[in-house]
C-alpha cells in the first residue's frame, strides 16, 4: 500500500527561520555590547503612612435657600442666577394690600388710645378721673403697641433680601408669581470659605485625628484642615460624615467633584529614585544590575514623594538599580567594575 505524507510548508519555513535565528543569538549574544559606567542606587523598604482615595464634593459654608413668609404676589424679582449680591440687597419684593391695611389701622388704634391717655392723665392730676382708668389705657397702649409692631413685621416680610454676601445660584420666581410660605424662591451661595464634604468608612476614623488631609482637583492638589466630624455612622453605608475646610485660594467650584486621600495608617512599601525609573507608553522599566550585566525589568509603580517612587511590583529590596539610564543602554550589556 503507498502511503501520502503531507507536509505543512509554512511551518517548516517557520521552524527553520526560527533556528536560523537562535543560532545566530548563541554566537553572538551580548558579547559584542561595548560595556559602559552607570550610577546606581538600591531598592530601599520605607516605612510610609498610606491613604485611601474616597470621593468628596466641593460645598461652600454659607448657602441659604430663600422662601417667602406669606402668600402674596411678587411684584419685583429682577436678579439673575451668577449675580453676586451683598448681604441686605432687595431680590424679591411682595404686593400685599391687606397687611398695609393692618398696620395702617394699628395706627390709627395706638393713636387713638395715645389721645385718650393724655386726656386722662390731664385730669387725674385734676382729681377729674381715676387712677385706675389711667392703668387701663396704659395696658391698652401696650396692646396697640404690640399689635403695631406685628403689623409691621409682616409688612417687612413683603420685602425679600440677600442673607450674606454671595451668589444666585437658582432663581425659582417671576414677576407676578404666587408666593406661598416655605415654597423656595430662589438660593443663595456664599463666596468666602469652602469646603469638601466626605463620606468616610467607619474603619478608616481614628487615622484623621490632627490631620492635614490632601484634596486633588483640576490636576493640582491642595492641603485641607478637618473641621466637622460626624459622631455617628450611617446604618446603611457604614461611612460618617466629614467637612474639610479648604484654603481661600483653593479655587473650586461648588459641587465640583475631589479626591481625597484619606489617612489610613502607617505600612511599609519599596521605594527608588526617581531618576531610575523610564517609561515608554504604558510600560514602565529600570535596569537592574545583576553578576556584573544590566538586566531590563518592567515595574508598576505608585505614589510619588519628592524624589522618590514607590515600587508594586517588579523589584525586591536591596536590588541594585541605574540612575539616569540612557537611551543606548541595553539588556544584558555588560558594566564597568
Amino acid at each position: 500500500m503507498k502511503r501520502i505524507y503531507f507536509i505543512n510548508t509554512a511551518l517548516l519555513a517557520g521552524t527553520l527561520l526560527f533556528s536560523a535565528c537562535g543560532h545566530k543569538d548563541s554566537g553572538n549574544g551580548h558579547a559584542d555590547l561595548p560595556a559602559v559606567e552607570v550610577s546606581t542606587a538600591k531598592v530601599e523598604l520605607r516605612q510610609h503612612n498610606r491613604s485611601q482615595v474616597l470621593p468628596g464634593t466641593v460645598h461652600p459654608s454659607e448657602k441659604a435657600t430663600v422662601a417667602a413668609k406669606l402668600m402674596a404676589t411678587v411684584s419685583r424679582a429682577d436678579f439673575l442666577i451668577g449675580q453676586q449680591v451683598k448681604d441686605g440687597d432687595i431680590l424679591v419684593e411682595l404686593e400685599a394690600r391687606e397687611i398695609d391695611a393692618k398696620v395702617e389701622q394699628a395706627q390709627a388704634a395706638l393713636a387713638q388710645i395715645e389721645r385718650n391717655l393724655t386726656r386722662e392723665n390731664s385730669l387725674l392730676e385734676q382729681s377729674a378721673t381715676t387712677a385706675e382708668t389711667v392703668r387701663t389705657l396704659q395696658d391698652q397702649r401696650r396692646m396697640a403697641q404690640a399689635q403695631l409692631d406685628e403689623a409691621q413685621t409682616m409688612e417687612s416680610y413683603k420685602t425679600i433680601r440677600a442673607p450674606f454676601d454671595g451668589i444666585i445660584t437658582s432663581k425659582n420666581v417671576r414677576r407676578g408669581d404666587l408666593a406661598s410660605p416655605g415654597v423656595p424662591l430662589l438660593s443663595v451661595e456664599g463666596t468666602g470659605l469652602q469646603q469638601v464634604y466626605v463620606q468616610v468608612p467607619d474603619s478608616l476614623s481614628a487615622q484623621a485625628t490632627g490631620s492635614s488631609i490632601s484634596i486633588e482637583a483640576n490636576g493640582s492638589v491642595t492641603k485641607a484642615r478637618l473641621s466637622e466630624w460626624s459622631p455617628a455612622a450611617d446604618p446603611a453605608s457604614r461611612t460618617r460624615l466629614a467637612k474639610l475646610d479648604l484654603p481661600e485660594d483653593a479655587n473650586l467650584r461648588s459641587g465640583q467633584y475631589t479626591r481625597v486621600n484619606w489617612p489610613a495608617g502607617a505600612t511599609e512599601s519599596l521605594w527608588i529614585p526617581a531618576a531610575a525609573h523610564s517609561r515608554i507608553g504604558q510600560v514602565e522599566r529600570v535596569f537592574v544590575v545583576t553578576e556584573g550585566k544590566l538586566v531590563l525589568r518592567i515595574i508598576k509603580t505608585g505614589s510619588r514623594d519628592g524624589e522618590w517612587l514607590q515600587v508594586l511590583s517588579g523589584l525586591n529590596e536591596g536590588e541594585i538599580i541605574v540612575l539616569s539610564p540612557s537611551a543606548e543602554l541595553r539588556d544584558g550589556q555588560p558594566i564597568l567594575n
